[in-house]
């Protein structure tokens, strides 16, 4: 059964995951931590659940999600993934660290790239791969079709969007991410944001000011 686990990290109170099972073998996705406590509570769950790092993932490479990516990769030796189209987004984040005051930012190079339909697996768990841009031009969401659970980086929060005045953002392709890959998920879909509560994708068809679709009861 697939489990997730949420941290709240960085000044921008980005949401960070674990992804895992009852075979110990675990996912990191959007790794946010960049104080060295944040870096230690992450590090303390995995251990103190005696977890398997298998993979490192990325929905999208603004630097709020990026943060702890090298370190995620150096001490469990993993692999990076995201979608081609962020690499550009990836190499900014080494410019806007600076930017915000995160001097002590470290940049990390993918080591493999995903794709709409593509599969993560992991323990006993298939993840299902969906390109979502508007928010950033390579942005991806991860499905798990078993449980209904949606990691969705910065696409749909509750009762709201992703914003789109940033580099390679596109409101009308938000919009059109939204309405046509995840308002298709049945609406019991629990989904996980890159900040803020979790919601579901039938209260959000119903309630979302900004993408609700008309006549959905």
């Amino acid at each position: 059964m697939l489990q997730i686990q949420s941290f709240v990290f960085n000044p921008f109170e980005e949401n960070s995951f674990v992804l895992f099972d009852e075979s110990k073998e675990c996912i990191v996705i959007d790794p946010g931590c960049y104080e060295p406590e944040e870096r230690y509570e992450l590090e303390s769950f995995i251990a103190d659940h005696h977890l398997d790092v298998k993979l490192l993932l990325n929905t999208h490479c603004h630097v709020d999600h990026v943060l702890g990516n090298y370190f995620i990769k150096e001490k469990y030796k993993v692999r990076l993934l995201i979608h081609e189209k962020e690499q550009a987004v990836l190499k900014s984040a080494e410019v806007l660290s600076s930017h915000y005051g995160l001097t002590s930012y470290t940049g990390a190079t993918p080591d493999g790239f995903l794709n709409e339909g593509d599969e993560v697996t992991f323990g006993k768990q298939r993840l299902t791969v969906l390109f979502v841009p508007g928010h950033s031009p390579g942005h991806i969401a991860f499905y798990d079709e078993q449980s209904k659970s949606l990691i969705g980086g910065d696409v749909l929060f509750y009762n709201s969007i992703g914003r789109t005045d940033l580099p390679g953002g596109s409101y009308q392709l938000l919009i059109d991410s939204i309405h046509k890959k995840l308002f298709t998920l049945p609406d019991n879909t629990t989904v996980y944001p890159g900040h803020g509560p979790s919601t579901t994708i039938g209260y959000e068809k119903r309630t979302n000011p900004f993408c609700a679709v008309v006549n959905v009861k």
